[in-house]
């Protein structure tokens, strides 16, 4: 499985930016797929997860200003960020998974697959 990510890029505060990432060799319809970020000097934070099934989780950072969709006829996952902050400065990546319970969704070893992120600068 290789996923690739990209739509990075400079946004001024306040406002909009969208990312997509595309997912292959695999069945994508298959995985669970999420979005994660890491700032400079910070840990890996979870920011947005859909199920197989289109179930959506969003985690704290960014809940309210992000939406995540997928379409698995393009094998893609999209994350649409609103409101953009200084502070959601940050290499985004996403990530694919199989469905399993046990481990929650926000969590790091949810998932098996990574991409290899795409920078998203946010200027004041």
């Amino acid at each position: 499985v290789q996923l690739q990510a990209s739509g990075g890029g400079l946004v001024q505060a306040g406002g909009s930016l969208g990312l997509s990432c595309v997912f292959s060799g695999g069945t994508f319809s298959n995985y669970d797929v999420g979005w994660f970020r890491q700032a400079p000097g910070r840990e890996r934070e979870f920011v947005a997860h859909i199920s197989s099934s289109d179930g959506t989780w969003y985690g704290d950072a960014m809940k309210g200003r992000v939406t995540i969709a997928r379409v698995n006829a393009k094998n893609t996952v999209y994350l649409q960020m609103f409101r953009l902050k200084p502070e959601d400065t940050a290499v985004y990546y996403c990530t694919a998974g199989y469905p399993r319970d046990g481990i929650p969704v926000s969590h790091r070893d949810y998932y098996n697959y990574w991409g290899q992120g795409t920078l998203v600068t946010v200027s004041s």
